[in-house]
């Protein structure tokens, strides 16, 4: 990472470092030595929050949970989506990135935290999921690069049977749950129609239009 300046260190509760570092208007957000996100490429972010709003947006106080913050990129797209009667609850696992939104990184997304529609809490996104049941109209997931989870083994129950279960309950009947993944996942999109979802499997580019890999969004309804 020549030209890269370490701007934070955090740890993982796995004891994993975590780093932010910045290269000129560049931010990258590391785990253990694996990049997990940069701000050059948040399209796929912002197009999760596309599709799995497209029936709660329409809602005059929907109630959405977003799970993981990262770069605040799809908690900012979810925002501009929802009318201002809306509730975003944005569970994120590390008291570190929600640091790093408020401060050092908080311009990239237009500091999406300072929204008075939003309720942060931090803690495990399948906890807050169980504690809710039948309460959110949408729920965006956005952790660990997806169903394939590899820098925190705690994150692989969130897309486990159970953690899909606790999705589908915390949802109300009409409800949906998407979820972005850096791979596409069949087995994933099997597991979500086995707990009773009907799937729609969309591939879309990090940059959109302009590019980048291809990242899989999964639009789950009930």
């Amino acid at each position: 990472m020549d030209n890269w300046e370490l701007i934070d260190t955090a740890e993982t509760p796995e004891g994993a470092p975590m780093t932010l570092s910045r290269c000129g208007h560049e931010w990258i957000i590391a785990a253990d030595g694996k990049d997990l996100m940069t701000s050059g490429m948040h399209g796929s972010e912002e197009e999760l929050a596309t599709l799995g709003l497209r029936w709660a947006g329409s809602l005059e106080e929907p109630q959405v949970l977003v799970g993981g913050l990262g770069m605040g990129f799809t908690l900012r797209a979810t925002l501009d989506l929802l009318p201002p009667g809306a509730t975003v609850v944005m569970r994120e696992l590390l008291d570190a990135v929600v640091a790093w939104n408020r401060g050092p990184i908080g311009h990239l997304a237009d500091h999406p935290l300072d929204d008075p529609r939003v309720v942060v809490e931090v803690g495990d996104v399948r906890e807050g999921l169980r504690k809710n049941v039948g309460r959110f109209d949408a729920i965006l997931l956005d952790v660990d690069n997806g169903p394939q989870a590899f820098t925190m083994r705690i994150n692989k129950r969130l897309y486990d049977n159970i953690g899909v279960d606790h999705a589908r309950q915390a949802l109300t009947p009409e409800g949906v749950l998407a979820v972005w993944s850096a791979w596409n996942d069949r087995e994933f999109e099997d597991r979500l129609r086995r707990c009773g979802f009907i799937v729609e499997t969309e591939f879309v580019r990090a940059r959109l239009k302009e590019g980048g890999p291809t990242h899989t969004i999964y639009v789950a309804r009930l």
